[in-house]
Order: structure tokens, then C-alpha cells, then sequence
């Protein structure tokens, strides 16, 4: 009986041993792999300007969140793999491990934060609404707009459809799934105005000077920040976050901030 006792034991210790938690090791981490595959997998629309825009001519992407991400797979010591995604399916895609992070004017939410972890904020904006500059008076508040034969335009899925819903019950609300020339219709007279982050609004009036104009984008209807969105992984985090603030402090990030926003 004490023999068979032992043998297990010594079994048990064998079997032990071959875990590599014995050894106090544990599967890589995400940046791990991402240091030693050579590549960040990036997902982002290609549809938000100034932080995400898909030529179709050069089928590349390009933008702020685009030289954020190339600055990060720079300090990372690896390529960047750019994948596209979209608005309606970026939950979906994340939840695939389609990508390491997402970017590209990402809001932080809750439901995005059960799923993944989010960088230290990049930026702090809200809603706030664009229209033809000559209206600009008469949108000034949710009442303002929220009332019968005020057309509001919005691009599908995200952040904007979801704020316009929540708020608005008398004003016609029109999804249009091209989020590149969605302004357009604003300019043309086929809507009156979108509400979007105020960021996209002072983009879009520099686009449409004396057409389009941003209603008092420094006093957004909401509170929001953008931030890079992680699969959840705390060495990542941890190593993303010291990045912006080493970028913060050198000067990086006020560089790439410039050439879009200023």
C-alpha cells in the first residue's frame, strides 16, 4: 500500500513538473507574440477623417490614427498590418481577433471596455452638430433639433447613430452608409445637419470653408475620449500606455497632433 502511494506521488511530481507553471512560466502574452511574429495588426473604418481615410486610389490608409499606429509599430520594433474594418462590425471583427487593436477615432464606451482594454486617453471631445453655416443659429440645442422637419443625417453603427436615437424622437433620423461623403449631403440641402464628434466637425468645416460649420465645437452636447483599443492583454496595455506618455513628453505626439488638427 505505501509503495503504491509513493509511485503516485512521484507520478503526480512528474507530471507537475512538466507544467510550465511549475516553473513560474505561462503562455506569452499578446505582446509577446506581436514582438516575435514582427507584426501589430491594426483595425480601423477608413472612413473618419482626419484619423482614418482608405484612398481609393492608393488603397492605402492614411491619417492621424494612421502615423499613431506606424509611431507605435516603430517603437515596438515591428511592421504594422493595417485591417479594415467598419462601424457595424467592429465589435464583431474584435471579438474575432481580427486585429490587436482598433483605432481610427475609437470612442471609449462600456460595452467596448467589457471586451478589451483601452489605452490612456488620446483626446476629449463630444458630440456636437455641423450644419450649413447659415443655420448654424437655429441648432443650437437637442430641443432645437429635436423637432418635426429637422432632417439629421448619420453614418451607421456607431457612436453617432446611437447618440441621435437616444436623443432625438421628432426629427427625421436618415442612415447613410457612406460616411466619406456623408457631409456632402449637408452641403447640398439634403439634410440639415449630422452630430458627430467635434473633432470630425472642425475637419469637415476646414473641408467645406463658408458652406459648413461647426456649432460651438469647444461646448459638446456630451463627454467622450478617444483612445486605442486593445485586446486584452496587460502587458500590451501597459507598454501602449507608456509609449503616449513617453510621445506626450517628447514631442512626438504634439507633432503628429499638428499636422491634423491645427
Amino acid at each position: 500500500m505505501l509503495r503504491s502511494v509513493r509511485i503516485v506521488a512521484f507520478a503526480a511530481v512528474i507530471a507537475c513538473a512538466a507544467c510550465p507553471a511549475a516553473f513560474g512560466q505561462s503562455s506569452p502574452s499578446r505582446l509577446d507574440t506581436i514582438v516575435s511574429k514582427g507584426t501589430l495588426r491594426v483595425g480601423m473604418t477608413g472612413d473618419y477623417r482626419p484619423f482614418t481615410f482608405l484612398s481609393k486610389e492608393t488603397s492605402k490608409f492614411e491619417g492621424f490614427d494612421v502615423d499613431m499606429a506606424e509611431a507605435l509599430g516603430k517603437a515596438l520594433g515591428v511592421k504594422v498590418e493595417f485591417v479594415h474594418t467598419s462601424w457595424p462590425t467592429l465589435m464583431a471583427d474584435f471579438e474575432a481577433d481580427k486585429f490587436d487593436i482598433a483605432t481610427g477615432g475609437v470612442s471609449i464606451t462600456l460595452d467596448r471596455q467589457k471586451k478589451g482594454y483601452f489605452s490612456t486617453p488620446i483626446m476629449r471631445e463630444g458630440k456636437t452638430p455641423i450644419a450649413r453655416c447659415g443655420d448654424v443659429a437655429k441648432f443650437q440645442t437637442i430641443a432645437d433639433i429635436d423637432k418635426a422637419g429637422v432632417h439629421v443625417i448619420v453614418n451607421p453603427g456607431g457612436t453617432n447613430e446611437r447618440f441621435a436615437r437616444a436623443n432625438l424622437k421628432s426629427a427625421q433620423i436618415e442612415v447613410y452608409k457612406d460616411n466619406v461623403t456623408i457631409f456632402d449631403q449637408i452641403a447640398a440641402g439634403k439634410a440639415d445637419l449630422m452630430m458627430t464628434d467635434s473633432s470630425e466637425t472642425l475637419f469637415q468645416q476646414k473641408l467645406h470653408a463658408g458652406v459648413l460649420c461647426s456649432v460651438h465645437p469647444d461646448k459638446p452636447f456630451d463627454f467622450a475620449e478617444k483612445a486605442i483599443w486593445m485586446q486584452r492583454d496587460q502587458p500590451l496595455k501597459e507598454f501602449v500606455d507608456q509609449w503616449l506618455h513617453i510621445s506626450r513628453e517628447t514631442g512626438d505626439f504634439k507633432k503628429i497632433y499638428a499636422k491634423y488638427f491645427n
